[in-house]
């Protein structure tokens, strides 16, 4: 009878110490999927608003930014489903086509394919310790910040001051675009460093 008493005692100390192992476990992992999802989230963000300046610039809406510099940047920012898709065969056909078209019929090679045609060409012909490695650790974020500040600051500057880049009728644009590519780099490195 006393056996009984402390097998029961001893299992049920037992299935408190789970359910406190089961809810910091939940805990941890709510906490660390949500700032996952953010980072991933900011990564998708980021990758866009850099082709959207992209795209920005190659129409009338002129932006006083080194758009060449954004081509690493999304190299470096692209989401991995995106990357491994344009890395595969998909990206290399239309490599394949660029270059063709490039050689044998520059006359009708439009100027605004040359950035992108770069950048799938970029992500083809990357070798595996750039793509995989340097792309997925703190180094690619370390570069997508650099890029970032640098773009703010000769935009800034083109535009006058901090103040006009905002007043300017195709300032505010930019300069959200621009401050939203420092945002998945600077959230990147503290998740990297925390």
């Amino acid at each position: 009878m006393k056996t009984d008493q402390v097998s029961n005692q001893l299992i049920s100390s037992d299935l408190k110490e789970i359910g406190y192992a089961a809810k910091k476990l939940a805990t941890h992992v709510i906490n660390l999927g949500s700032l996952a999802f953010g980072s991933t989230f900011l990564e998708w963000v980021a990758s866009f608003t850099a082709i959207y300046l992209l795209v920005l610039d190659r129409t009338n809406w002129k932006t006083n930014i080194l758009t060449s510099l954004l081509i690493p940047y999304i190299f470096f920012s692209l989401p991995s489903l995106l990357f491994s898709i344009f890395r595969g065969d998909i990206g290399k056909w239309i490599a394949f086509v660029v270059v063709v078209l490039r050689l044998f019929f520059p006359k009708h090679f439009p100027d605004w394919l040359e950035l992108p045609g770069a950048l799938i060409l970029l992500m083809v012909v990357a070798p595996s310790l750039l793509a995989a490695t340097v792309r997925d650790g703190w180094i690619g974020v370390t570069i997508c910040l650099v890029i970032a500040c640098y773009s703010l600051q000769e935009h800034i500057r083109a535009s006058g001051g901090f103040r006009n880049s905002f007043t300017k009728a195709n300032g505010i644009s930019n300069t959200v675009g621009i401050i939203l590519l420092l945002v998945y780099p600077v959230w990147a490195l503290v998740l990297e460093f925390i």
